[in-house]
């Protein structure tokens, strides 16, 4: 039963490493109750999470991670399929005692809590997927890709990694682009690259191309499918191709918000973890 936000923890975000029987991963968390697992895009961080983990970690246990071949934690040589995102996570939930957890997923990480619930429904409570679905165009998913690959770069500065992430990123606030550059950038032989493995990201943007139909189709847990309005990856026809797939799904879209919804609108996506979570 979640409780009331106000009554909870007001714990600040602990950083820690977790080794599960599969990986170890590097983890941000804080707060008390049930365990909500959230999951980035390509080429981020747990760290983009921290405004919405703030804002649910008087309800929930909190666990943001960096995925494999991300931020901080395990990058092996190959293994960046759905199934294998998937199955780090369910692993987590064993660790943790958890389970079943709530997951919350953006992009990469949606897909991945999808899948996690397909193989696992009782390692899982519900699913918050935001802004990836079934049916994303191919033309998308290449324009995804040059610029995943094009990411692995060296940089001269931390202002000039910032500069290039706004750039990139028009409508993220700033506190989330500082965010992303402390935490996603290391120095390396007096540069600063991405943490993220080049060599990972190129398969993880392969693997984003794989049928994700199957997996909607056959999914029996809640899920919350939620899109930016302004979102240039899934396409409005996508998104409405995906309610014709699973109409009992409920769906929310927020407005003023593109791909990266939960860093432009942490208190929109806060509030629809814990009124679905609630409800489930």
């Amino acid at each position: 039963m979640l409780s009331d936000v106000s009554s909870r923890s007001q714990d600040s975000i602990r950083e820690h490493r977790i080794r599960t029987s599969r990986i170890a991963l590097n983890a941000r968390e804080v707060g008390q109750g049930p365990v909500a697992i959230f999951m980035h895009g390509i080429t981020a961080v747990g760290a983009v999470w921290d405004p919405v983990l703030d804002k649910v970690k008087g309800a929930l246990r909190a666990v943001a991670i960096d995925q494999r071949g991300h931020g901080l934690s395990e990058k092996p040589a190959s293994g960046y399929a759905a199934k294998d995102f998937s199955e780090d996570v369910l692993a987590l939930i064993e660790m943790l005692g958890g389970g079943p957890a709530i997951l919350v997923g953006h992009s990469l990480g949606a897909r991945n809590g999808v899948v996690a619930a397909t193989l696992r429904p009782d390692l899982v409570r519900c699913v918050i997927a935001i802004d990836f679905a079934p049916y994303i165009e191919t033309e998308v998913l290449d324009t995804l890709a040059v610029r995943v690959n094009g990411g692995d770069r060296a940089f001269a500065s931390q202002q000039e990694v910032e500069d290039y992430l706004q750039n990139r990123y028009l409508k993220l606030p700033p506190d989330a682009v500082r965010r992303r550059a402390e935490h996603g950038y290391h120095a390396v032989g007096g540069h600063i690259r991405p943490l993220a493995d080049p060599g990972a990201m190129s398969q993880t943007a392969d693997g984003l191309r794989d049928d994700l139909e199957p997996a909607f189709r056959a999914v029996t847990r809640p899920v919350l499918l939620v899109r930016g309005a302004q979102s240039k990856l899934l396409s409005a026809e996508a998104f409405a191709k995906t309610q014709q797939l699973r109409p009992d799904m409920p769906t929310l879209v927020v407005e003023d918000a593109d791909h990266y919804v939960p860093e432009e609108a942490p208190d929109v996506i806060a509030n629809a973890i814990l009124d679905f979570a609630r409800k489930h």
